[in-house]
């Protein structure tokens, strides 16, 4: 009587843990498309990445890059090391501006252009996006309390 009361607990707990395998798997599957990875241009430069994926870029926004037509916007973002062709249609924030830190989500076409969707400016002059702050900390372009690095 022991032992069928020990396999009985056994085959609950493989069968609880076999649904909640199931369980986490489908949660993940369904979360796969919300997962944005976030990566600066020389990230893109040096592991590539291929067209239509999602992803979140940081940087700043190169001096002299900037074309505006209409609500067609064109510039290039860089770390420092490399740069990335943007195109963005729409709005961008009022804080915008060349030499400043952004955030972009969107995905790269097959011509290496990253078509944004969503751009996001710093809200003051001290501020820097924490993911373009670590990567430029991680390059040793940039450090806390010093001056953002000029952009060429």
């Amino acid at each position: 009587m022991k032992r069928t009361k020990k396999q009985f607990r056994l085959i609950l707990i493989a069968v609880v843990g076999a649904v909640l395998a199931v369980s986490v798997g489908l949660v993940l599957y369904a979360l796969n498309d919300q997962i944005t990875l976030f990566k600066t241009p020389t990230n893109i430069a040096e592991e590539g990445l291929a067209p239509g994926i999602r992803i979140r870029v940081g940087g700043l926004v190169q001096e002299g890059s900037w074309q505006k037509q209409g609500t067609d916007h064109k510039f290039q973002v860089t770390d420092g090391a490399n740069t990335l062709a943007i195109q963005y249609k729409g709005i961008l924030p009022d804080l915008f501006r060349e030499g400043q830190g952004v955030v972009l989500e969107g995905r790269n076409n097959n011509q290496g252009i990253f078509i944004a969707d969503t751009v996001l400016a710093k809200h003051d002059e001290n501020y820097v996006p924490k993911e373009v702050a670590d990567a430029l900390k991680a390059q040793g372009v940039w450090k806390p309390g010093d001056p953002l690095p000029a952009t060429n």
